[in-house]
């Protein structure tokens, strides 16, 4: 599917986003992830691939250990992660999604990326939050994805995702 973005079409993209269900902050728990969420209106809305990073040990269920997990993880940089991305050779645009954790991406998002060639590449940033905004996401990504132009960014309140699907379109 084609679709209009600032007056380029792009015919294929992907989409690479971190989620994380269970118990989250200010939702309580909750079956789908926000950032989950948020990535499949982009489907729904560009018809573009899509890759779930997965972490290769789970965070806890429960809020407030998984905050002590995540800043264990992003201190020690040790976050192994299910599967690789795929192949990007053949997308022009890539949609990468994040939450905001502690001011950053999750680890295992950082680790995914960082083995991935973006030379060339046009990225849009989704990210999930309760009050960070982008946070410090939009530079994490500029050093991670060398090679890559930034587009544009969006920061979704995780509380109000499952009602963001027409400012994604209006994004998208």
């Amino acid at each position: 599917m084609l679709f209009n973005n600032s007056k380029k079409y792009y015919k294929n993209s992907i989409i690479i986003y971190f989620s994380r269900a269970d118990e989250n902050y200010a939702v309580g728990y909750i079956e789908k992830g926000n950032t989950k969420i948020v990535a499949e209106y982009i489907k729904e809305l560009t018809n573009a691939d899509i890759f779930e990073v997965k972490p290769k040990n789970s965070y806890s269920k429960e809020y407030k250990i998984c905050v002590k997990e995540a800043i264990g993880r992003i201190k020690t940089h040790n976050a192994p992660i299910l599967e690789k991305i795929p192949d990007i050779s053949k997308y022009d645009l890539i949609y990468i999604g994040s939450p905001v954790y502690c001011g950053i991406m999750p680890e295992e998002l950082t680790a995914a990326l960082k083995d991935v060639n973006f030379k060339g590449k046009e990225i849009k940033i989704f990210v999930t939050h309760e009050g960070s905004g982008l946070a410090r996401i939009p530079d994490q990504i500029k050093d991670i994805c060398t090679g890559a132009k930034i587009i544009d960014s969006i920061a979704i309140i995780g509380s109000n995702a499952n009602n963001s699907k027409e400012e994604i379109k209006k994004w998208i």
